[in-house]
């Protein structure tokens, strides 16, 4: 895809909602007026600068005069806006497109967010769910000691439940066992 197209595909999301400033715009028309090969002329560049007219007019024409000159000089746009604006940059719809050039390819983005959307309860009643099911398992299997591994392991938890909660847990499982 030829750098003219590109940037046809991606002018409107460079003008949409103000993505681009002021500042980013000035630096990127001194950079094709004075990095060789000299893209814009003083006069072009004094008139993408010109700061009576809006930036979202000074943007627009300046993505239409760049088309207008060729595929080298909306090459090198791009590689002002790289410069200037990288996050920006990368951002890009085309960069998205050459990014995943096999259609049935899945993004990564997307699914991350897809998976991610569920949030902090759903992952704690999985969670919860599943620690419920391995204590039953592991309390109905008939060969292993429950109450000994259990004083064990309460016995080395003080840190994890309160001194009162563990004396009870313990005087219950010294009852347990008697019985």
């Amino acid at each position: 895809q030829s750098y003219c197209h590109r940037l046809q595909h991606d002018m409107y999301f460079l003008i949409s909602t103000s993505r681009l400033n002021e500042q980013v715009v000035d630096k990127i028309v001194l950079q094709l007026n004075r990095v060789y090969p000299q893209i814009l002329t003083n006069e072009e560049a004094e008139k993408f600068r010109n700061p009576k007219a809006s930036l979202h007019t000074r943007l627009s024409d300046l993505l239409k005069h760049l088309q207008k000159k060729g595929d080298r000089h909306c090459q090198e746009f791009y590689r002002a806006l790289q410069i200037n604006a990288e996050q920006l940059f990368n951002d890009l719809p085309s960069r998205k497109i050459l990014k995943t050039p096999d259609p049935t390819e899945i993004d990564t983005d997307k699914e991350q967010y897809m998976l991610n959307d569920r949030g902090p309860v759903f992952f704690l009643a999985c969670f919860s769910m599943a620690a419920g099911l391995a204590l039953f398992w592991y309390c109905c299997n008939s060969e292993t000691q429950v109450i000994g591994r259990a004083r064990r392991i309460l016995g080395f938890s003080p840190i994890i439940i309160g001194r009162h909660v563990r004396n009870i847990c313990m005087l219950y499982l010294e009852d347990m066992s008697r019985n």
